[in-house]
């Protein structure tokens, strides 16, 4: 029996429904965890706090999008506004919006997990049948190095010059245009997220979803989740309509990624000792750009196709990074340059010519780290207090990061190369790189991001140091289980997301026994 999507707009009066398995969040973890319990035969709900949003709407606009698809409108940062923080709201989530870079868990994060942690239940063995099963569903392939856009081409042209390692990414894609607007909603269905693919497939088999409709709390008793409380919100407002659901599952599957799901157990009361919201990775990311004399047009072509990783494993005490490019469209560019005025409108009119580097650092790997918190805002509907503590170990990460952006932007060809921070260093040959030295690297004086947030609910055998255990269930609780990025113990070190597909659809396997 096929099932249905519902919009927020068709929710006029309160309801309340019974199922299997209410899952909560339409992203990464919470679409495969429920494409896979319906094959099995569960009756499943799943609630997303965003709308409903299909490339009919997609026009390639970015105040459009980022009003429509992201959290807080594009705008949620730290408290301090020291991280802006990019994250998917939309049936789909971080899927919808992402750039389409598919890397499996790497060997050495699984080994950490596994004897830091005491996760043994994921190793590559396990997780291969279910990358594989995902790889095929979602076309993930390699992105052919002839279609490669000329700002990717400055880091891989770079990285061979300097004779660092290199390669091609994978990307979830399906006759692909290479239009670049992949941050904007895929206007063509090209790109495989799971608004496009595992959710259409499980609504054929019967999964209703009810878009606009945020989980606020989870009713428990004893050992047991009872119910779902959610309410219906105003696509438009983003306010409450006054319209309530009631879900009363069997059991519950919290899917709202790395701060969303914190922020659900913790308005539940559901605290692990104060350990919900707690350690939380970022993957902090440093920009530098660099302006070239050709058009290099970084708002065109597939957004990212290399990456190395040269840099992930910099010895004892140092935090490592991995490298790509980001798409440079006009908006984007302008929220992130530094300076104002005629500064920045004179870069924003090189915009054609300007090529930008991501370094991607690799936290909560190294001892003693803390990451960031997670916590409840007073009076707040869906905006959290979020903390992240940079330590020397970062600030040394994000210098060398830095300087070997320049370098490698330089070795392709730069004229100039330009820092993000509050007061810009501005190299005009790889010779100069050592005045980012005299740069201020500190909290809020250079510009960093994440795309990539992890961890909060984190997994292990030890109910006195996590969260979930090793199946991805609750310590406490006998029917509630947590599937999305929030479980992870450390951050990745390469794009999250096909990591959370294959934990995902290996988790429903266990998931659906426990129904």
């Amino acid at each position: 029996m096929s099932g249905r999507i519902f919009t927020g707009d068709e929710l006029t009066r309160d309801l309340t429904v019974e199922c299997d398995v209410c899952v909560i969040g339409s992203g990464a973890g919470g679409a495969w965890t429920a494409h896979e319990l319906v094959k099995q035969g569960k009756t499943v709900v799943m609630l997303e706090e965003g709308g409903y949003h299909t490339r009919r709407e997609f026009d390639m606009t970015e105040p459009r999008a980022f009003q429509n698809l992201y959290q807080e409108l594009g705008n949620r940062a730290a408290d301090d506004q020291s991280i802006t923080i990019l994250q998917g709201r939309s049936v789909g989530g971080g899927t919808t919006v992402n750039w389409c870079s598919s890397f499996r868990t790497p060997e050495r994060i699984l080994k950490v997990w596994r004897e830091r942690h005491g996760i043994d239940t994921l190793s590559a063995a396990t997780l291969t049948p279910h990358w594989e099963a995902v790889e095929q569903r979602l076309r993930i392939a390699t992105w052919p190095q002839e279609m490669m856009n000329a700002n990717n081409k400055v880091l891989w042209e770079g990285l061979g010059a300097l004779g660092y390692e290199r390669g091609l990414i994978r990307r979830n894609v399906n006759n692909c245009l290479n239009l670049g607007y992949c941050g904007l909603g895929c206007p063509v269905d090209a790109k495989q997220s799971m608004l496009v693919t595992v959710i259409p497939d499980a609504v054929e088999q019967g999964l209703t979803v009810y878009a606009n409709t945020s989980a606020r709390v989870l009713d428990w008793d004893g050992r047991r989740v009872t119910a779902v409380r959610a309410e219906v919100i105003d696509d438009a407002t983003r306010k409450p309509t006054g319209v309530k659901v009631v879900v009363k599952p069997k059991l519950t599957v919290v899917s709202g990624g790395a701060i969303n799901s914190p922020g659900l157990l913790m308005r539940s009361q559901l605290l692990s000792e104060g350990r919900v919201g707690e350690k939380t990775w970022f993957h902090p990311v440093l920009m530098m750009m660099g302006l070239f004399e050709h058009e290099v047009n970084a708002f065109h072509g597939a957004p990212q196709s290399v990456y190395s990783h040269h840099f992930i494993e910099r010895g004892p005490g140092k935090m490592g990074y991995f490298l790509e490019v980001p798409p440079v469209q006009p908006m984007l560019a302008s929220t992130v340059l530094t300076g104002t005025g005629p500064e920045t409108l004179e870069l924003m009119a090189k915009l054609k010519h300007l090529n930008v580097m991501l370094a991607i650092h690799v936290d909560g790997l190294l001892p003693d780290e803390e990451g960031g918190t997670v916590r409840l805002r007073d009076g707040a509907h869906s905006r959290y207090a979020i903390k992240y503590g940079f330590t020397p170990a970062h600030w040394e990460a994000f210098r060398s990061s830095c300087k070997e952006m320049a370098k490698l932007q330089f070795a392709a060809g730069a004229k100039q190369v330009r820092s993000l921070h509050l007061s810009p260093v501005t190299l005009d040959s790889a010779a100069e790189v050592d005045k980012l030295d005299d740069a201020k690297w500190e909290a809020m004086q250079v510009r960093v991001a994440t795309a990539h947030q992890m961890g909060g609910c984190r997994m292990g055998k030890d109910p006195a140091t996590s969260v979930v255990d090793p199946h991805l269930k609750y310590h406490s609780l006998d029917n509630l289980f947590v599937v999305d990025g929030s479980v992870f113990p450390t951050s990745l070190g390469v794009n999250p997301q096909e990591t959370i597909f294959g934990i995902a659809r290996w988790a429903a396997t266990h998931i659906g026994q426990a129904v």
